[in-house]
């Protein structure tokens, strides 16, 4: 990385190469000249042991509305904000007097901004770019005025909200269009040999805008007027109806998306494109609090049970627990207690976390390339207290107010399918009477008093999800096309979409997934990757040691943020999928594990991941909207090293969990893919994750540890004891699922592709039946019997016949002999 090695080189490790000074402090953040990285040391105590403090992080939707804005720029963006603002004023002197923007009316404010409107309308380029720019600069705020990033965000609401009224959009929508489909632009691009910002300047002006109405728009104020929250629902509404270019914006999008994937528009400022889609999804479909409200809605509406418990306020609730050592911290502790001969019992807590991994112990072949992986994929050796005279460091305080009380015991209550309770009772029948009764779940007779009890506790936990009910329905459709009726379909927002993007689904996944593997930091440079940094590279490459620092971070930066739009786009899109159809979600679940989507997160993970999470890729002073109220100190090597005070980086934790919850979502239930996880050596990677002390994400590494702890072999269970305990502790428990010992069915090998091959001979069905309406049956369409209707309908006869029509008649007709006799009875 550029950045890096500016960094080592301004600082001299040895201390006698003429670099700048190098304090302790500094010294413990030079790069490891071994790997060629440049990390963070973990503090540690006198123990030698690292401090690992919980992260107090909450999960949202977004981050902070003025984080959400500043990422929408790159640092490379800068100078351009002086530009809008001269774009602007030059218009604003040339139709009203002296007076500030400011201090205009309500009146005059609206007569400017349809001024700007009509401008948008003209022929000329040139003409048409200075006016987009001044409506960019009164979507940021007409910053120049304000005197705090407070007053700055007042007047991009108020402004933003003005712009929406005048039907702003619609015309930002229609000049966005034709930028997609300017072929002179896209074939300049294609044969430059590098691209700059230069290449999509009306581009990225247009996407700004529409992104910050977006952005503020879907932000709901309790303050605001009554008439702003008529317009924000009307918004929302039009945003995700076809009504621009008869399909919903996220469509157009996605296919802004596969042209830059397909290199027919590499010019593409592609880190807006996908901040902008998943605003727009964000804000048409709703997020993690409207799922929930959505899924308790409609499990009323199916004459469901209620939910056992509120998953969002569980999630936030619980604690990280401590991360379990690895082999080399074992060995080490090993060695100080043989140096002080400590000879005293250990606690069996202590027991536990040395079993972990025993140093000495002979393990197969697995645990030993298990181990190497390790050994070799981290970049720096965290080690964590095991004995009892080791100082921890004291907890962070919690709010009060987050906190949810729960009576001692698990966090989640048990789950039981309808299909665990049909086993347990065919495999209780088998062994006490001999016999079976398929599905009948409610017959006790013959078996003794323990299983009745077991039964009705199985019964009492018994969940069904929407999506049984879904798949049952969708059975019942396809048995009886003609006696079934015809489906009711919500034609919601999710609905909407989902029909735009149904045609070329497979095509999105493969282009998301390639910018995905584009940004992922453990991918290397390759001369057929797709090139992700159009939008960031200036004209002229830097010059100085400083400047070339601050591309780096903004490069960084900048992949981060792509990660971070994508992992949100695919786990919106999958959960909302799933509520609406359980058949939506699994098309578009079944296309990303085809398009390699489980090992390129997994790929993703085999990084330092702790490091990932507390890098500094920012420049505070240079974010939006400080960077336009405030003076800007000089930047310094130093200044740009230290970056900000935060624990760690918000949105690469994000991304994280999202990345998480994506794997859980493609492998539940699903024993193919979770075989796919056990061959790609997943275990080592995700463990590495539970170094993490966040609770959300430790949560969703020990789901993905569940599902294929019986694949693993009893050795790793055996040496793993603590994560096993922390599955038990943090990870809901289904009735009779034996997930640590695989002596069930699913443990055993079969042919995964079958299930993969049904599964998507049932979504084919599924979308054929519900979408392709050209190719239905025609056994199963109406037949008309009526012979005036079936006589006056018109017929196109082909041009050849008409022509021939007298030879026809003669052949057909005249020349051959009629039997009146038989034709009448």
């Amino acid at each position: 990385d550029f950045t890096l090695w500016c960094s080592y080189k301004i600082m001299d490790v040895g201390g006698n190469g003429g670099g700048l000074p190098v304090n302790n402090k500094q010294r413990a953040m030079l790069p490891n000249k071994s790997r060629g990285e440049f990390t963070r040391n973990p503090r540690k105590d006198s123990e030698g042991m690292s401090e690992s403090p919980d992260l107090e992080f909450e999960y949202a939707d977004t981050d902070k509305w003025a984080a959400e804005l500043s990422e929408l720029y790159s640092y490379t963006e800068g100078p351009e904000f002086a530009l809008n603002r001269k774009c602007f004023e030059e218009e604003f002197r040339a139709h009203v007097s002296d007076k500030k923007w400011t201090e205009l009316d309500a009146a005059q404010h609206r007569a400017h901004a349809m001024r700007l409107l009509d401008g948008l309308e003209v022929i000329a380029r040139e003409k048409r770019l200075k006016v987009a720019r001044a409506i960019l600069y009164m979507a940021q705020g007409t910053f120049a005025e304000c005197s705090s990033e407070v007053e700055v965000q007042h007047w991009m609401r108020y402004n933003i909200f003005l712009l929406l009224d005048v039907g702003t959009f619609s015309a930002l929508v229609e000049l966005l269009n034709m930028e997609i489909d300017n072929s002179a632009a896209c074939s300049s691009a294609v044969r430059k040999p590098a691209i700059s910002l230069a290449d999509s300047t009306d581009l990225r002006v247009l996407l700004n805008i529409m992104y910050l109405m977006v952005e503020t728009i879907q932000q709901d104020d309790p303050a605001d007027r009554p008439e702003w929250k008529i317009i924000r629902e009307t918004f929302r509404a039009e945003l995700g109806s076809p009504l621009f270019n008869n399909e919903p914006i996220s469509v157009m999008l996605f296919g802004m998306v596969t042209k830059f994937c397909s290199g027919h528009a590499p010019h593409f400022p592609m880190k807006k494109v996908l901040l902008l889609l998943w605003k727009s999804i964000l804000f048409t479909l709703g997020g993690f609090e409207q799922l929930q409200t959505i899924k308790v809605r409609k499990r009323e509406e199916l004459g469901l049970p209620p939910l056992p418990e509120d998953s969002i306020r569980v999630i936030r609730s619980m604690r990280a627990a401590s991360p379990p050592a690895s082999a080399s911290d074992l060995i080490e502790q090993q060695q100080k207690r043989a140096r002080r001969e400590h000879k005293a019992l250990i606690k069996q807590d202590n027991l536990d976390a040395f079993n972990e991994k025993d140093p000495y112990k002979a393990d197969d072949s697995r645990e030993d390339e298990d181990d190497n992986d390790d050994n070799d994929n981290s970049i720096e050796t965290e080690t964590f207290p095991l004995e009892r005279d080791e100082v921890m460091p004291p907890p962070i305080p919690h709010p009060p107010s987050e906190r949810v009380s729960f009576p001692k015991g698990l966090p989640w209550a048990p789950k039981v399918r309808e299909k665990d309770i049909e086993n347990f009772l065919e495999s209780s029948r088998s062994k006490f009477i001999g016999y079976t009764l398929g599905s009948d779940t409610d017959t006790v007779v013959g078996l003794p008093r323990p299983i009745h009890e077991s039964i009705k506790t199985l019964k009492q936990h018994k969940y069904v999800s929407i999506a049984e009910i879904q798949i049952a329905k969708e059975e019942e459709f396809q048995k009886t096309p003609l006696s079934g009726g015809e489906e009711e379909v919500e034609m919601c927002a999710t609905e909407l979409l989902y029909q735009g993007i149904l045609p070329s689904l497979p095509q999105y996944m493969i282009a998301l997934l390639k910018i995905l593997l584009a940004a992922a930091p453990t991918s290397k440079a390759k001369t057929d990757s797709i090139n992700i940094l159009a939008d960031v590279l200036p004209e002229e490459m830097p010059t100085t040691v400083l400047q070339s620092m601050k591309l780096g971070v903004d490069v960084n930066r900048h992949k981060e943020i792509i990660v971070k739009a994508i992992s949100a786009i695919l786990l919106l899109l999958l959960k909302h999928f799933k509520l609406n159809h359980i058949y939506q979600f699994e098309y578009m679940a079944q296309h990303l594990v085809f398009a390699n989507c489980i090992p390129l997160i997994l790929k993703f993970f085999n990084q330092n991941i702790m490091s990932y999470i507390i890098a500094k890729n920012s420049i505070s002073v240079l974010d939006f909207p400080y960077c336009v109220v405030h003076e800007l100190p000089e930047l310094t090597a130093e200044s740009l090293e230290a970056g900000d005070n935060n624990q760690f980086c918000w949105r690469n934790l994000f991304s994280c969990i999202n990345l998480l919850r994506i794997l859980n979502k493609l492998t539940k239930w699903k024993h193919s893919r979770t075989m796919m996880l056990v061959v790609f050596k997943s275990a080592p990677i995700l463990k590495r994750a539970l170094k993490v002390k966040q609770a959300m994400m430790q949560l969703y590494v020990l789901k993905l540890l569940k599902v294929q702890t019986k694949y693993l072999g009893r050795q790793w269970r055996k040496s793993n004891m603590k994560t096993m305990s922390a599955i038990y502790q943090k990870v809901r428990h289904r009735l009779n699922d034996d997930w640590a010992y695989g002596n069930d069915l699913d443990a055993r090998p079969w042919d995964f592709q079958a299930e993969e091959c049904a599964l998507r001979a049932n979504i084919e069905r599924f979308n054929s039946r519900r979408y392709d309406k050209s190719h239905s049956n025609p056994d199963f369409l109406p037949v008309d019997n009526c012979l005036q209707s079936v006589l006056g309908q018109r017929v196109d006869l082909p041009e050849d016949f008409q022509m021939n029509y007298d030879l026809w008649l003669e052949r057909e007709v005249f020349s051959k002999p009629i039997s009146w006799e038989e034709l009448l009875q």
